[in-house]
């Protein structure tokens, strides 16, 4: 029987940050069968100080490579 991932995610610390805004944990989390990114950073709250995870959800989207021209299609002129 195959394992199922139905709204389950994972989310663990994000080794490779581009920036300071980057989240601090990364994961994709499936909600009712679709897959999300997820993200989440470490906040201290106002009012007590106490610890807090602040998150953010987007939907995974296949990214498709663009069309490569054919060889048919290429120019023949040559720019220089």
């Amino acid at each position: 029987m195959e394992y199922d991932n139905t709204n389950r995610g994972t989310l663990g610390k994000n080794l490779k940050p581009k920036s300071e805004k980057s989240p601090e944990y990364t994961g994709k989390i499936n909600i009712e069968g679709k897959d999300y990114w997820l993200s989440g950073w470490v906040r201290t709250s106002s009012k007590d100080g106490s610890k807090f995870f602040s998150l953010t959800v987007n939907p995974v989207e296949d990214i498709k490579p663009a069309p490569q021209p054919s060889i048919n299609e290429l120019s023949d002129d040559i720019p220089f």
